[in-house]
């Protein structure tokens, strides 16, 4: 079941609406508890470090009846960032990398959302980090929708893209003794998200 109804072919049944999808329509606050935003970065040249952030918020709106009407906005708290290392968490707080301090929050907002066919669909926004706004363009994939055992109805997305860090100001690197750099340029963000919709 898809959240948008499919991309039209010149069937009657793709191009309408279907009655589970428009039911979906309405508001959704996500649910930090059971969702998580994550990041892997090349280390070294020879390894992946993953890593994610423990405290953000964020809303959507789904329209099961036109996907262009579909929004999605999210806040991270940069001091909330968790690699399993205290020294590299603290690091990248620092002035090299996220400034937390100076710029306490990541946030992104939607401005296009698109139905891909099936589950798939996109949704492209405004990401904004270190008080630079560029394009992002995130490939979700619906995992359905239910109510769970205390009355809340929910849907569920995973998510991916990717950036190049630089282009929103994150250039801290070294050099490698053997060529490269210790820090990949090309940072992918994965997305799982739980939201229960407004009663």
């Amino acid at each position: 079941m898809s959240i948008f109804s499919r991309k039209g072919t010149d069937t009657a049944t793709t191009d309408a609406v279907r009655p589970e999808l428009a039911a979906l329509t309405g508001d959704y606050t996500i649910d930090p508890a059971h969702s998580t935003i994550g990041f892997v970065a090349r280390h070294a040249m020879v390894t992946n470090v993953k890593g994610g952030f423990q405290d953000f918020t964020g809303t959507l709106h789904l329209d099961g009846t036109d996907p262009s009407r579909s929004t999605a906005s999210l806040d991270v708290v940069m001091d909330s960032i968790e690699t399993g290392n205290a020294d590299r968490d603290g690091h990248l707080k620092s002035s090299d990398f996220f400034k937390a301090d100076e710029f306490p929050a990541m946030t992104f907002r939607s401005t296009k959302a698109e139905a891909l066919g099936g589950d798939d669909y996109r949704i492209t926004g405004d990401l904004t980090i270190l008080g630079t706004t560029r394009p992002l363009t995130i490939d979700l994939e619906f995992n359905g929708a239910a109510k769970d055992p205390f009355g809340n109805e929910r849907v569920g997305f995973e998510g991916k893209a990717e950036i190049l860090r630089s282009e929103w100001g994150l250039t801290w690197n070294a050099a490698l003794e053997t060529g490269g750099v210790l820090v990949s340029d090309k940072i992918k963000l994965n997305f799982d998200i739980s939201a229960i919709r407004n009663a």
